[in-house]
């Protein structure tokens, strides 16, 4: 066997990492973090294990990037939504996507954000972590834009910004919750739109 065979034979497999990490944080999507397995991460992947820690470090690590990725792509309507003219306009964008996110048809239901910590055990207190970490970001960023609004007379003087986010965020995360469980999109976009009935007048 000729020096070139060897060196083909014992080269790395070579892999699309951006198709890996997209795999992988469909994995996540689905099963939650303590749900889905080095096992599962890696068949999905079509790595080894070796490759897959040599390219994004131990399971925690690649959540980490997995939760990025989401948050950058199929979450990316909740920056979207702060860029709307009026609150309303803020709030409406930022249901109306967690519906669309968590309901679509060649994608895992539910939220990754959500479902990633529902049944994480205390040793994945990490992962726990980074996922609230992500959602109080959210919320924070929801805060600031509806004290914008309210300093700019879009919300009326008496509306509390951070209430308003914090309800903008529990109708999401229960919106997730009710996707993952079956719920369909138009059901959830009719309780979306019940929830926005509430909101206050400019």
């Amino acid at each position: 066997m000729t020096g070139a065979r060897r060196a083909t034979i014992g080269r790395p497999r070579e892999f699309d990492v951006d198709e890996a990490l997209e795999r992988a944080m469909r994995v996540f999507w689905e099963q939650g973090y303590e749900g889905a397995s080095l096992t599962d991460l890696t068949a999905a992947m079509g790595i080894t294990r070796t490759s897959m820690y040599a390219a994004f470090g131990n399971k925690e690590d690649l959540f980490r990037k997995a939760v990025e990725r989401y948050s950058a792509g199929p979450a990316a309507y909740a920056t979207r939504a702060l860029e709307e003219p009026t609150a309303r306009a803020v709030a409406t964008a930022f249901l109306h996507g967690s519906v669309d996110t968590t309901t679509g048809p060649e994608r895992p239901s539910g939220c990754l954000t959500v479902q990633g910590a529902l049944a994480a055990a205390p040793a994945d207190r990490a992962a726990q972590d980074l996922l609230a970490d992500v959602r109080n970001d959210a919320c924070a960023r929801l805060e600031d834009r509806f004290r914008r609004a309210r300093d700019e007379g879009d919300l009326p003087p008496t509306s509390d910004p951070g209430l308003l986010a914090r309800f903008l965020m529990t109708v999401s995360g229960g919106i997730a919750v009710q996707a993952a469980g079956g719920a369909g999109r138009d059901e959830l976009r009719k309780v979306a739109d019940a929830a926005l009935r509430n909101w206050p007048p400019a």
